[in-house]
C-alpha cells in the first residue's frame, strides 16, 4: 500500500469512528428525552412533551445521517482511484453514503425509535393498551427484533450482548463472534454461514461490524430487565422502615 492510500485509509478510520462515537452521543440523548418526555407527561405537561417530540424527530434524522456517513467513510479508500486530477472527495462520499442507504437493512431504524418515543409517552397513562392506529392484536416488532437474528454466537454458544467483537455477514445478517468465525472461514474453501440452515457461503469481506450492530445490541442489552442490586434492595427495605414509623408516629398522635 502506499504512503497516500495508507494515510487515506488511516483518515478514513479515524473520521468513521468520531462518526460512531457522535451517533452512540446522540443514541444516549435519545434515551434521556424519552426518560424526561415520560417524566413530564406524569407531571401533566402536554406542550413540554411535544417539544420534546418534535426534538426527538430533528435528533432522529440527524442520528441516521450520521450512521450511514460513519459506514460509508469507511468505504472510501477502497472506492478511491488516484489521477492526475484532483480528487472531489465530497462527491465520493455522497457516493458511497448512497451505497449504503441503498444496502442497509435498517432503513426503519429511524421509525423505530420515534415510536418507541411515543410508546413510553403513551405507557404512561394507558399500559398495556394499544397506540391509536394499532390493532389490538397486532404484533409491533421492534427496531432490535427487526435487525437481530439470532441472539447467540452459532459457534461459540455466546450471547450476542456479551460478545467483546460482535461482526455480522452483510448477506444471511447473522452475527458471530468475529475470531472464531474468521478461523471458521481459514478452515474451508466455501464455508457455510454456521447457523443451521443458513445456505449463505461466507466471505471476509462481507462480515464487519457495522455501525448499527452495536446500537442494536446496545438496545439490546438496555431493554433486558436487570435485578436489583444489594444497595438497592437495602435502600428499598430502609425506605420501607421509614414508612413504617411515620404511620406509627401519625397512629400514636392521633
Amino acid at each position: 500500500m502506499s504512503s497516500a492510500a495508507t494515510k487515506l485509509a488511516n483518515a478514513a478510520d479515524a473520521t468513521s469512528a468520531e462518526a460512531q462515537t457522535l451517533v452512540l452521543d446522540m443514541r444516549k440523548a435519545l434515551t434521556s428525552m424519552k426518560s424526561l418526555a415520560v417524566e413530564y407527561e406524569r407531571a401533566g405537561k402536554p406542550d413540554k412533551v411535544k417539544q420534546l417530540e418534535d426534538a426527538v424527530q430533528e435528533l432522529v434524522a440527524s442520528y441516521e445521517d450520521c450512521a450511514y456517513l460513519a459506514e460509508a467513510v469507511k468505504k472510501v479508500p477502497g472506492a478511491y482511484q488516484p489521477s492526475d486530477q484532483a480528487t472531489d472527495f465530497r462527491k465520493l462520499i455522497d457516493a458511497e453514503v448512497d451505497k449504503v442507504k441503498g444496502t442497509s437493512r435498517s432503513s426503519g431504524h429511524k421509525d423505530q425509535l420515534i415510536r418507541q418515543f411515543k410508546e413510553a409517552v403513551w405507557d404512561v397513562h394507558h399500559a398495556g393498551q394499544p397506540m391509536p392506529g394499532d390493532e389490538q392484536e397486532e404484533l409491533v416488532m421492534t427496531s432490535t427484533q427487526n435487525s437481530i437474528l439470532n441472539m447467540h454466537c452459532p459457534l461459540t454458544l455466546k450471547p450476542i450482548i456479551e460478545l467483546e467483537n460482535p461482526v455480522r455477514c452483510m448477506d444471511c445478517r447473522h452475527i458471530y463472534d468475529k475470531d472464531p468465525i474468521m478461523s471458521h472461514i481459514r478452515r474451508s474453501k466455501a464455508p457455510n454461514c454456521p447457523v443451521a440452515g443458513c445456505p449463505a457461503v461466507l466471505q471476509v469481506a462481507r462480515i464487519f461490524c457495522d455501525t448499527f450492530l452495536r446500537m442494536e445490541i446496545e438496545e439490546l442489552r438496555s431493554s433486558r430487565p436487570s435485578a436489583p442490586n444489594a444497595t438497592e434492595v437495602e435502600d428499598i427495605s430502609d425506605q420501607g422502615e421509614d414508612e413504617a414509623e411515620d404511620l406509627m408516629d401519625d397512629d400514636e398522635d392521633e
